[in-house]
């Protein structure tokens, strides 16, 4: 399903409408494929449970002070892009490009900044900020930062604190159309 790009001014609302019904008719159930975290940098390593705070995943690090923000408090990224990706010859699987959250059938890059996800473990987060390519993928290949564009995840601050699992379902409470 290849929707439009969203921002938070509104355009792309019929297809983030279209795409949540898609998901809804198909019984597509957002789920998490994996959480990743490291002391800093990339790659970030698995896990199989995290408690997340309004600061963040608990044991994530930073080498950067400007990723120390509470409004890119967790990051997220499709499975599906990482796939695409894959395809175009790059190495990238869950947690490669620094995501904290790989998602399935969520298409976050198509929901609008200000949209609200639950995850069935409790943890409640809203849409911030499109995630731009950073230069330490350069590290993967120094293509992928262009290749990446619009492609690369969103950022999310946490509304309520929770707990992560694997296979946790997810659903999305409040589009900013709603």
């Amino acid at each position: 399903m290849i929707l439009t790009r969203q921002c938070k001014s509104g355009i792309g609302v019929q297809n983030q409408k279209r795409q949540l019904k898609y998901m809804k008719d198909h019984n597509c159930q957002p789920r998490i494929v994996a959480i990743n975290i490291s002391k800093g940098g990339i790659p970030k390593y698995p896990v199989n449970q995290i408690s997340v705070k309004v600061s963040g995943l608990e044991g994530d690090g930073h080498n950067h002070q400007k990723h120390y923000r509470l409004e890119q408090a967790v990051c997220l990224q499709d499975l599906e892009k990482l796939d695409e990706l894959r395809c175009e010859g790059y190495p990238l699987f869950p947690g490669t490009t620094g995501e904290n959250i790989t998602v399935k059938d969520l298409h976050v890059n198509e929901l609008t900044l200000g949209t609200v996800i639950e995850f069935s473990g409790g943890l409640q987060i809203e849409l911030t900020k499109v995630r731009k390519p950073c230069y330490v993928l350069d590290e993967i290949n120094p293509q992928l930062k262009e290749d990446i564009v619009g492609r690369c995840g969103m950022y999310a601050k946490v509304l309520r604190e929770g707990v992560l699992s694997l296979d946790n379902t997810i659903k999305v409470l409040k589009p900013c159309f709603l």
